[in-house]
């Protein structure tokens, strides 16, 4: 494993827990890592200050790379060496607004991508001192991108739509995690520009742009599985390690980058305390739209990336336990929960870790799973949810009404978005029924189920131990 380099911090994650002196819990996926002697002192080490050997540079890697802990790069020498690339088709205007924004501290290259009238972004490229560089042919947003790497010398690019209304200086912070040799691409987070309408109050707290204020390294199967290209710094030899982007994807090419990036061991982070803002669909029409059109991705990344694309995962105890409280079962659920409890109790004994706030964990464990379903069941199987209030039977109908609504009354709760909570969970339901249309739109143009095929998870903590010679 390579080491975290000298002078690299590491910030534990919110959710990492010390059990004991030698025992942390946490990351995503979950896991308990136990730590040698050796491992110890290099704690201790980084609990106090920077990476400075090669035993603390090596547990700094560990633990950034679990998700337990995250990396805080030191202060660079000067300003980032980087080029920003702007992809464009038509829409003039929004272009004028990214790149005044963007200042004059790094050249910037507009990628003008078929527009119709190709003088008006010339024009406006050139009044913001920037150079274009013309296809004449519309290739889609991950063509421009791999246009511009053949008209770029620097070894970091930062790409930006030009729908976003970046600030000067938005990239350095970014370009400062590339003092890790590993590191292929980083990612801000994206908060959304919308209209004081109801459609622009729900956007601006549930936008699928925006990943949340938590830092991760991106990876499919954890928490944060994937970030927009949006706004992305990006190491140019990594692109071209991997292929650049995939120009046969008009939608998911950001996603399809970032797993392959991981498959060759690049490391690629989320950064969200740096942001930039996007100008957000106006309309309920456009943004449930834009919505189906993200779903359509699901089915060429899941035959791209067999495995990474599970709509839902199950672990089998807590599955069991939200199925038999939905069929109005109490004793069968309390069976589930048990089996739960004291299958988790015997696996972290036998590991000789302690078996505190098992529990609780497993009730947040159940309440995780039933919000799961809920969305997938939103999303996948409205018209059966729906169909299944019809009938008489108020349990039934109880049961079926907390699936469609328990998800989005559950974030409303969380967010207290500017907006009632009819109509937040209103918009999530719908927001929610546009991107499973499109999965099953591309579900049936690529003639597989797999987006849409939940899967079992039987190992729902990994044991590890770090520090041994």
């Amino acid at each position: 494993m390579t080491p975290l380099p000298p002078g690299f911090r590491i910030e534990l994650d919110q959710d990492t827990k010390q059990l004991t002196a030698d025992l942390l819990f946490g990351g995503s996926p979950a896991r308990v890592l136990r730590l040698s002697a050796a491992g110890q002192a290099a704690w201790k080490d980084l609990a106090d200050g920077p990476v400075t050997s090669a035993a603390t540079g090596a547990l700094a890697r560990h633990l950034t790379d679990a998700g337990l802990a995250h990396p805080r790069p030191p202060e660079p020498d000067g300003p980032a060496d980087l080029t920003v690339v702007v992809p464009v088709f038509g829409r003039a205007g929004p272009l004028a607004r990214c790149l005044a924004g963007l200042g004059d501290r790094h050249p910037v290259l507009v990628v003008d991508d078929g527009s119709e009238d190709p003088a008006a972004i010339a024009a406006v490229a050139v009044a913001h001192g920037a150079e274009v560089v013309r296809r004449d042919v519309n290739g889609g947003p991950g063509a421009a991108r791999n246009t511009a790497l053949d008209h770029v010398s620097t070894e970091l690019v930062a790409f930006v739509d030009s729908d976003c209304a970046p600030e000067p200086g938005w990239p350095e912070p970014l370009a400062a995690h590339f003092a890790d040799p590993l590191v292929a691409a980083v990612a801000p987070r994206i908060r959304a520009l919308a209209p004081d309408t109801a459609a622009g109050r729900y956007t601006r707290a549930a936008s699928s742009l925006d990943l949340g204020d938590r830092p991760a390294r991106v990876a499919p199967g954890t928490r944060t599985s994937y970030v927009p290209t949006a706004a992305l710094v990006v190491r140019r030899s990594a692109l071209t390690e991997v292929g650049a982007f995939d120009p046969a994807l008009r939608v998911g090419e950001d996603v399809d980058l970032v797993w392959r990036l991981h498959a060759a061991g690049f490391r690629v982070r989320y950064a969200p305390d740096v942001t930039v803002a996007h100008h957000e669909p106006e309309t309920w029409r456009a943004l449930l739209g834009r919505r189906a059109r993200y779903g359509t991705s699901a089915a060429p990344l899941a035959k791209r990336h067999p495995g990474a694309l599970a709509p839902l995962g199950l672990h089998p105890w807590p599955a069991v336990t939200v199925g038999a409280l939905l069929a109005g079962r109490p004793l069968l659920a309390a069976g589930g929960f048990a089996g739960a409890v004291g299958g988790m109790v015997r696996t972290l004994r036998a590991h000789d870790v302690p078996a505190d706030g098992v529990v609780r964990a497993m009730a947040n464990a159940v309440h995780q799973t039933w919000l799961g379903c809920g969305r997938y069941g939103t999303q996948f199987a409205a018209p059966l949810l729906a169909a299944l209030l019809v009938p008489r039977g108020w349990k039934r109908r109880a049961a079926v009404a907390s699936l469609l609504l328990g998800p989005p009354l559950t974030a409303w709760a969380k967010h207290r978005p500017a907006l009632d909570p009819v109509r937040y969970t209103a918009a999530a339901i719908a927001d929610d029924v546009a991107y499973g249309s499109g999965v099953w739109a591309g579900c049936l143009a690529h003639r597989t189920l797999e987006p849409v095929r939940p899967a079992l998870v039987r190992r729902p903590l990994r044991f590890t131990t770090k520090g041994s010679r």
